[in-house]
C-alpha cells in the first residue's frame, strides 16, 4: 500500500481500534470513534471521557497503538506510539464539535471531557496478503 492508499484507508473508517497497556502489562483494545483531526500519519486527536479506564491506563503507561481496518477489502493499518491525555482549554476547543454535548452534557469545559493525542513512531500496513512497514513522518 502506498502512502496515499494508507491515508485514504485511515480517513474512510468510522472507528479506530485503540490499544493500551493495563497495570499488569497486558494489551487492551477498544473500538472508538475515528480521530477528529489527523496531522499526516504522525499525530491523531481523539475525544474520550476523563473518567474512562483507558485514560487511567494512558496516564500510567503512554504506550499505545491505533489500528484502522477495512474489513470488506481486508486491509489494515497499525500505528505504534504514545498517547497523551490533554485537558487544557486549547486542546478541548481544538476538536470540540457541535453535538458533543450528547457525550459531555456540561459542554467543552465538562470535567469528564478530555482529548487524547496520539503520536505515531512506527507504522505497518497489510494488503494483498502482505505486510510492510512505512514511515509515519
Amino acid at each position: 500500500m502506498n502512502r496515499e492508499e494508507i491515508e485514504r484507508l485511515v480517513d474512510s473508517q468510522p472507528t479506530v481500534f485503540v490499544g493500551s497497556v493495563d497495570g499488569e502489562g497486558f494489551p487492551n483494545v477498544k473500538a472508538m470513534l475515528a480521530p477528529r483531526v489527523r496531522e499526516g500519519l504522525r499525530t491523531f486527536w481523539l475525544t474520550t471521557n476523563t473518567s474512562s479506564m483507558r485514560v487511567a491506563q494512558f496516564r500510567r503507561n503512554p504506550r499505545a497503538a491505533l489500528y484502522f481496518c477495512d474489513e470488506e477489502r481486508f486491509l489494515g493499518v497499525q500505528l505504534r506510539g504514545t498517547m497523551e491525555v490533554l485537558e487544557d482549554a486549547a486542546s478541548r476547543r481544538f476538536i470540540w464539535r457541535e453535538g458533543d454535548t450528547e457525550y459531555y452534557p456540561l459542554g467543552v469545559d465538562d470535567p469528564d471531557y478530555c482529548v487524547l493525542r496520539f503520536t505515531a513512531e512506527t507504522g505497518r500496513a497489510y494488503s494483498d496478503y502482505h505486510s510492510e512497514n512505512f514511515e509515519t513522518e
